[in-house]
């Protein structure tokens, strides 16, 4: 059977668990984010993204991940405050996962399968790599971490 963002679960920062089945009905922007990355920045394009289309349906979903430069060294409270400090980040945000490798959340594993990169290739290559659901939970596109938020709204509005 063909999995959709329903069948994962991933924890909040705050510890909690959260069924992504909570997000059935949504169009969903998964995004591996970092505090220490050049790419950065983009948190107030997703954030603007959000608000602008979260009561049209839109959620964006933020996963801290560590394993690129090592970029996102902080505990889930540094990561919480930074976030809302310097972008006022309303949108929900997730424990610090890994994206590739043995020990990658199944979430990701899913992901890369699903959306493939550039030349076929799974894994992911940088912070900041955007995957686009629609409202049934299934993939629709890849982003690549130098696409900025405002280049998918397109794709978002589509969808909602």
């Amino acid at each position: 059977m063909t999995k959709t963002l329903a069948d994962f679960s991933a924890n909040r920062l705050d510890g909690t668990a959260q069924s992504l089945a909570d997000y059935s009905d949504k169009v969903v922007l998964i995004v591996n984010v970092a505090s220490q990355c050049g790419f950065t920045p983009q948190y107030e394009g997703l954030e603007a993204l959000y608000r602008q289309h979260k009561d049209d349906g839109l959620v964006v979903l933020g996963f801290p991940c560590n394993q690129f430069g090592e970029q996102e060294p902080g505990t889930s409270a540094d990561i919480a405050q930074f976030c809302s400090f310097n972008f006022g980040v309303s949108f929900p945000m997730f424990e610090r996962v890994d994206v590739n490798g043995d020990g990658a959340h199944p979430l990701f594993a899913w992901l890369r399968r699903a959306a493939p990169g550039v030349l076929g290739t799974e894994a992911i290559k940088w912070n900041f790599t955007k995957f686009l659901l629609d409202r049934d939970g299934k993939v629709v596109e890849r982003f690549a971490p130098t696409t900025e938020p405002a280049e998918i709204a397109p794709a978002i509005k589509e969808l909602l």
